[in-house]
C-alpha cells in the first residue's frame, strides 16, 4: 500500500478524508441511480404502461445482482482494510481472492436459475399481465442471463479497488458504465431497433454498458498491479481458514438488505397490480426517483467504511469516531434536502419519466411524496449498518439490515394496503425507517460504550461464547 493511500487512512483531517474517499463513491452512485433511471425515461417516450410495468417487476431479479456483490464485495472490502489497518498484507491477498471467486461462481448459478425458471419468476415478481409479461421476458434474459456476470463483478471490483483508499478510480468505473448506459439506450431503441422493441434495446444497452465499465476495472487493476494488495491466484487452503466466514459474516447484511430491499418492491409491486396498471406504473417511477436519495447515502456509506474499518484495526479509536459522526451529519442532511425536493417538487420529478397527463403520473406524485419521508431516517441507519459491517460486527449489521426491509416493512405493506387502499402500502417504508434508525442509535450507542471500555465484542460472538459455555456446561454434567 503506498504512502499517499495510508496517509488519507491515518493522517489527512477527517473532513477532508471523508471528501476524498465518500465523494467520489457518492457521484459514482448518483450517475448509478441515474443511468438505472435511463431506462425508465427513455421506456416512458414510448407511452407505454407495460413497458414501464416490465422494468418495474424485473427491477427486483436485476438488483439481486447487487446483492451477490455486496455479499463478497462489502464483506471483502471491510477484510481487507481491517487487514491493511493491521499491516497485514498476505490476508490481504487472500481476502481480494475469495471475493473475486465467490461472486463469479455465485452470480454464475443465479443467472443459470433464472433462466430455468424464467416465467416463473416473472409471474412471481407481479408480471402475470400478458403484455407485461411478454416484455418482462425479454428484459430479462437480456439484463440478466446475458450480462449478470457483468454486472455482478464490476460492481464488485468497484469495492475492492475502493477497500484501498482508490475511491476516484472506483467511482470512474460506476459512472463509466452509466454514461455508457445513457449514451446507448437512445442508440439501441429508436435507431438501431425497428419500432416495438425499444425495451429490448434499453435491456441491449445496459447489458452492454456493463460490460464496458467491468473491461475498464480489469484495464485499472492491470495499471495498479504492483502497488496494489488485491491479488486473485487462488488457494484452496483459504477455504479452510477464518477469511471465508469473515467476509461472508459482515457481507451478508448487505446481501441481505439488498435482497429483502428486493423482496419488498416485489411485494409492494403485486399489491398495487391489483388496483391497477396505472398505479403499477407510478409506483415504479416513484421507487425510481425515491432510489437517488438512498444512493446518495450508499455512496457515502460505502466511501467512509474502508476509512472506518482501517482506524478500528489500528487502534485508532477518536479518529474512527470522528469518521462516523462526520458522516452521519453529511448523510443525513443530504437525505433530508432530499425529502425536501421530492415533497415540493414531485410532480416535476415524475414528470420527467411519464410524459402524457395520465393516471399514473398522479399515483407517481402521491407515491413519492409518502415514500420520501423515510429518506433521513433510512440515512442515519445506512451509516450505522456500514460502522458494524466495518468493524465486523456482523450480528448488528444484520438486525438492522433485516429490520430496515424485511422484518417490519413486509407485514406493514399488507397491514396497510389493507386499511387505506390504494397509497396506504407505500407508508410502510418510512415507518420500517423510523423503526431501523432508532434501533441503529441504541446499538451504535452500546457499541461506543464498549469500546470506550476496552470490551467490544460482537453479538455474532457473543452468540458463539454462549454456544461454548453451555455445550462446554452439558458435557461437564455428564
Amino acid at each position: 500500500m503506498s504512502y499517499e493511500r495510508r496517509n488519507i487512512f491515518e493522517n489527512v483531517p477527517v473532513l477532508q478524508a471523508i471528501i476524498r474517499l465518500a465523494i467520489p463513491t457518492m457521484i459514482g452512485q448518483i450517475i448509478l441511480v441515474l443511468y438505472n433511471m435511463a431506462d425508465t425515461f427513455f421506456i416512458g417516450i414510448t407511452g407505454s404502461d407495460a413497458m414501464l410495468a416490465a422494468v418495474t417487476v424485473c427491477t427486483p431479479a436485476f438488483m439481486f445482482l447487487s446483492a451477490i456483490s455486496n455479499l463478497f464485495g462489502v464483506g471483502g472490502a471491510s477484510a481487507i482494510a481491517r487487514a491493511l489497518g493491521r499491516k497485514d498484507t498476505d490476508c490481504a491477498y487472500d481476502c481480494s481472492a475469495f471475493s473475486f471467486y465467490g461472486c463469479l461462481m455465485v452470480t454464475a448459478i443465479y443467472s443459470l436459475g433464472v433462466l430455468c425458471f424464467l416465467d416463473n419468476m416473472i409471474n412471481l415478481l407481479g408480471g402475470s399481465n400478458p403484455e407485461v409479461h411478454q416484455f418482462a421476458r425479454v428484459y430479462m434474459t437480456i439484463t440478466v442471463v446475458i450480462g449478470g456476470l457483468s454486472t455482478s463483478m464490476n460492481a464488485l471490483l468497484a469495492h475492492l479497488i475502493r477497500s484501498e483508499g482508490r475511491a476516484m478510480q472506483a467511482s470512474i468505473g460506476i459512472a463509466l458504465g452509466g454514461i455508457f448506459n445513457i449514451a446507448l439506450d437512445p442508440l439501441f431503441m429508436f435507431v438501431i431497433l425497428p419500432k416495438g422493441n425499444e425495451l429490448m434495446g434499453a435491456a441491449i444497452a445496459t447489458a452492454l454498458s456493463n460490460t464496458l465499465a467491468l473491461l475498464y476495472f480489469v484495464f485499472i487493476l492491470v495499471h495498479i498491479r504492483k502497488q496494489s494488495v488485491l491479488r486473485f491466484r487462488w488457494k484452496s487452503q483459504v477455504l479452510s481458514g477464518p477469511i471465508p466466514g469473515e467476509i461472508i459474516r459482515v457481507g451478508l447484511p448487505a446481501c441481505m438488505m439488498t435482497l429483502c430491499e428486493n423482496i419488498s418492491f416485489s411485494v409492494m409491486d403485486a399489491l398495487v397490480a391489483v388496483h391497477g396498471l396505472s398505479y403499477q406504473a407510478g409506483l415504479g417511477v416513484a421507487k425510481k426517483v425515491n432510489m437517488l436519495a438512498h444512493c446518495i447515502v450508499r455512496g457515502i456509506s460505502q466511501g467512509v467504511l474502508p476509512l472506518i474499518a482501517y482506524n478500528y484495526a489500528a487502534g485508532q479509536k477518536k479518529r474512527m469516531h470522528d469518521v462516523i459522526r462526520s458522516s452521519l451529519i453529511i448523510a443525513v442532511g443530504m437525505a433530508s434536502l432530499c425529502t425536501a425536493i421530492s415533497l415540493f417538487g414531485a410532480r416535476e420529478l415524475i414528470s420527467i419519466f411519464i410524459h402524457n397527463a395520465s393516471d399514473s403520473l398522479d399515483h407517481g406524485i402521491t407515491y413519492l411524496r409518502i415514500l420520501c419521508i423515510g429518506c433521513p431516517f433510512s440515512a442515519l441507519a445506512y451509516i450505522l449498518i456500514s460502522v458494524f459491517q466495518a468493524v465486523n460486527f456482523g450480528g448488528e449489521s444484520l438486525i438492522l439490515a433485516l429490520l430496515r426491509k424485511g422484518i417490519l416493512d413486509i407485514p406493514l405493506l399488507f397491514v396497510l394496503n389493507r386499511a387505506l387502499p390504494p397509497y396506504g402500502l407505500a407508508w410502510a417504508t418510512p415507518g420500517a425507517d423510523f423503526i431501523c434508525a432508532i434501533c441503529a442509535i441504541t446499538l451504535y450507542e452500546l457499541f461506543k460504550k464498549q469500546i470506550n471500555r476496552g470490551t467490544a465484542v460482537s453479538l455474532t460472538d457473543r452468540i458463539h461464547d454462549m454456544a461454548i459455555l453451555k455445550a462446554f456446561t452439558r458435557a461437564q454434567v455428564r
